[in-house]
This record gives C-alpha cells, structure tokens and sequence, in this order.
C-alpha cells in the first residue's frame, strides 16, 4: 500500500505509541484520525500537524454507538478509510487471589473490555468502511487493520492476569480476523511490543528504569515509540504481511516478576 493519500485511524492516537505512529503516518501523506479520551492532548498533535491532515473523535473504544459513529464521520470526513491503528489500551496490577482477596471482577472487566473488547469493536466497524473502497492495488487489497498486543501475552508476568489475557485474545484473534476479511481485500496484523519507552516511564526512580533496560537482550535499552510507528508503517506498505503477530522487543523473555 502507498501510504500517501490514505485515511487512517489511530486509537490512544494523542499520546505515546499512538501520537508516534500518527506523526509517521502524515510523514507518509496520510490523513489521520485520532480516536482518545484526551482531547488536549490530541488538539497539540494536530496543532503541531495541521488541521488538513489530521482530526479528532473522543471516543471510548468499548462504546458499540461511539465507535461506530465515529468510523462513519472519519468517511465522511476524509473519503475512505485505509488503515486502521488499534493502541488504545489500559492496565492494572492484581493477582488472581492475594493478601487482600481475589481479583475484583469488575477490574478485571475493564481491562478486558478496553484491551480486548475495544479492539475487536473498532476492528469490525473500520472493516465495514474498508469493505467500500475500491481495490487499491493489483491484489485487491483495500485496506489494513494493525492491532497492538504485547510480550505479556506470551510472558505475562505476576499480577498482570487482566492485562495478559486481554493481550492474549488480541494475539489469538488475528489470524481468524485476516481469515475472515481475507475476501474483502483486508489485512489483519499485530504488533507485540516489549518496554517501549513511554511517559510512564519518567516516573521511575533512575535504579529502576537501569534494571529494566538491562533485562533486555539487544540492543541494552528500552525501545522507542518511533521503532513501532516505524513497523507500523512496513505493515502498511508491505502488501504481503497478513495475518502475523510480530514481536519488536529487542529478544526480551520476560521473567515471572
């Protein structure tokens, strides 16, 4: 896929992965949505980007009539949709049964809802409209969806239960999606990625932040927001990439804590 002159959407777009791959994305000639719950952070990107290229929708990815009204206005918006970005995400830190009980269900709910949910809620609406555009090259193709899993679907470490599972569906459900859509010209993929260094990672005592880079195999160092804007973009140009989960963690194993 030539990126230049595509729509893309881009959840948990305002921040962190998501603003990394947004800027990428424009970089290439796409027109870009963003879909977050942080309206000032979103209205700095496209102060930064330009109004022409790139736009806002606050929504809660879980939200059935949110997402899809949202999908329907980025159409109406821009034209078409190409390619779809899934980052939107949360987490906590619970075990399943500990010293203050087990795990409230409704916490465990909510990451599964937001991770898991809100990603298969975005992915079948984004198919929906991709399903209209013409074939945008000599395969047929119509567009890309790219959803984001992590290490901790694989290596989930202690207390991260909710976070591994919700992961884990989003690994598990690639490839049946790439089969689904197949027909359709759409292609599904997934980036698994290890400690990217994000914002939240400024809050760490300096001791912590050196033990983490180290557990890393190489290269020694936490991975940058750019590496994965950066494959998101060979997903979308690499016409061939279809149903794979590809790991972009510097060959980390995570240990149980």
């Amino acid at each position: 896929m030539d990126i230049a002159g595509k729509v893309a959407i881009v959840t948990g777009g305002a921040s962190g992965l998501g603003r990394a791959t947004v800027e990428a994305y424009v970089a290439k000639g796409a027109r870009v949505a963003i879909f977050d719950m942080n309206e000032a952070n979103a209205n700095e990107v496209i102060a930064e980007l330009g109004e022409d290229k790139v736009a806002f929708w606050q929504v809660n990815v879980a939200d059935e009539d949110v997402v899809k009204a949202a999908v329907e206005g980025v159409v109406e918006k821009f034209g078409a949709l190409h390619i779809c970005n899934n980052y939107a995400g949360i987490g906590n830190a619970c075990k399943t049964y500990g010293k203050n009980g087990v795990f409230p269900l409704d916490q465990y709910m909510l990451v599964i809802n937001i991770n898991l949910v809100g990603t298969f809620n975005v992915s079948r609406y984004a198919a929906e409209q991709m399903a209209n555009n013409d074939p945008i090259n000599s395969d047929g193709g119509r567009g890309v969806i790219i959803n984001t899993a992590s290490v901790a679907a694989y290596e989930g470490q202690v207390g991260q239960v909710a976070y591994s599972a919700s992961k884990g569906g989003v690994v598990g459900m690639t490839l049946p999606m790439a089969r689904d859509l197949a027909s359709y010209g759409i292609r599904v993929n997934t980036i698994v990625p290890g400690l990217i260094h994000t914002p939240l990672f400024e809050s760490l005592p300096e001791k912590a932040y050196q033990s983490l880079e180290a557990s890393v195999c190489y290269p020694s160092r936490l991975g940058k927001p750019q590496e994965i804007a950066h494959l998101s973009v060979f997903i979308a140009e690499n016409d061939y990439v279809n149903g794979e989960c590809i790991r972009l963690d510097g060959a980390i194993r995570m240990q149980p804590r």
